[in-house]
């Protein structure tokens, strides 16, 4: 096994090829420090980015390299305000299968994987069970950092090739801490909590949003988890014996996710855990997979939202910021099941309440208003299910921030005008 200061990328990587790296908590940090440290040796090359949680990556220290991506969640948004991050605008259930069958190329893979604890065998592949798995059949080259440090965790074992070099972690993964949110997240956690009975399953995504929606349910019994992701807020939620999964017709009692992002107390849950599995997308992004489990809140966050219910979950000030990422996967599997609903939560203004999150109308848009169900902001709930146009504006309207409610009637009222002309 290498060191990190024994790793020579100059002979492996080529100048044009595509590299692959892991992402989110997943990122292996030994490897893609030592990677930009040598980019001038190496030659012009692109980068393929999911969630980026560190700063390797930054603007400054990047000169040179390209950079695709599914999004821009977390620090690779600076990339994107920089102008150098090209966007493949997919769902995320969608890139899997597109490594898998060489629709999308990685020449080169690098990824983390945790050794196995003592009466285990094999590689897990820890934090993601992602695409980096899939994309690694087709590589020229697998270089996975080992880091002791990482949990060792079920449902993810590594089942592609032997890597062809393994490196020595020189650090622990990293880790994402809890989003803190404020007094407007914690009225719309009110909101949200009465929107979720007990024994509901839920998927959630990432920010203060979520966070603070899922800390307001403490006190709900039988919850389960069937999401893309889970943060240090699940540990509380599974300490407070709120969720226990004991109702879910698939994968009973246990809390499934494809990734793991938080901090060392989160790791240290997850580790070698029979009541957590880290999955594929294949099952955590699978329509039918959320269609058949009941009682199904789909529990998403977004940039903003029409008075129709469209919600932009992309961009911000003509910046990519998000993606789409799998908001439509869980919505449409939501809606597709028995008792299944989507909520869509987000505070009313942005920019310090100078600007309105609740708008007339959408340049881009993430999910469509034949999705829309539940939007919540700290003023209430707008139920737009089996609702026509005219009476979605009212209701977004009575959830908007009370200062830019007449301009937005104004807006709808100019916008039916001109229709009508």
């Amino acid at each position: 096994m290498l060191s990190r200061q024994d790793l020579d990328f100059t002979g492996l990587v080529r100048p044009g090829d595509v590299i692959l790296c892991g992402q989110g908590t997943a990122e292996p940090l030994t490897l893609t420090r030592r990677l930009v440290a040598q980019k001038d040796a190496i030659g012009p090359f692109t980068c393929f980015l999911g969630v980026c949680l560190s700063g390797t990556f930054a603007p400054e220290l990047t000169g040179g390299i390209a950079f695709r991506a599914y999004g821009a969640v977390g620090t690779s948004a600076a990339l994107s305000r920089a102008g150098r991050l090209d966007i493949l605008p997919w769902h995320y259930s969608r890139i899997e299968g597109a490594f898998a069958s060489g629709e999308l190329r990685a020449d080169v893979v690098l990824l983390q994987l945790a050794p196995p604890p003592a009466g285990r065998s094999g590689w897990s592949l820890s934090l993601a069970n992602d695409y980096v798995a899939a994309a690694a059949r087709h590589a020229r080259a697998v270089i996975a950092e080992v880091n002791p440090d990482a949990p060792w965790t079920r449902g993810a074992g590594w089942e592609g090739r032997e890597p062809d070099i393994l490196v020595a972690a020189d650090g622990p993964p990293q880790e994402l801490q809890p989003a803190r949110f404020g007094e407007a997240e914690g009225r719309i956690a009110r909101h949200v909590a009465g929107l979720i009975p007990d024994g509901a399953c839920l998927q959630f995504g990432v920010g203060a949003t979520p966070v603070a929606a899922l800390s307001g349910l403490r006190g709900h019994r039988d919850l389960g988890i069937h999401s893309g992701v889970i943060g240090d807020v699940c540990v509380d939620l599974i300490e407070a014996g709120a969720v226990t999964n004991a109702r879910k017709p698939c994968d009973r009692g246990i809390t499934v996710t494809n990734t793991v992002l938080g901090t060392a107390r989160l790791f240290r849950h997850v580790h070698d855990n029979p009541d957590v599995e880290v999955r594929r997308a294949a099952h955590t992004h699978d329509h039918r997979t959320i269609a058949a489990i009941p009682t199904f809140r789909a529990i998403n966050s977004a940039v903003e939202v029409d008075l129709t219910g469209q919600v932009n979950a992309e961009v911000a000030g003509g910046s990519y910021v998000g993606a789409v990422g799998g908001q439509l996967d869980f919505v449409r599997g939501a809606l597709a099941g028995e008792g299944g609903r989507s909520i869509i939560a987000l505070p009313a203004t942005a920019r310090g309440g100078q600007a309105s999150r609740i708008v007339p109308r959408l340049e881009t848009v993430t999910l469509p208003r034949s999705d829309a169900d539940l939007v919540v902001t700290e003023h209430g709930v707008a139920d737009l299910r089996g609702a026509t146009l005219s009476e979605r504006v009212t209701r977004m309207i009575g959830i908007a921030a009370p200062a830019f409610r007449e301009e937005l009637a104004r807006a709808w009222r100019d916008r039916e005008g001109r229709h009508a002309a």
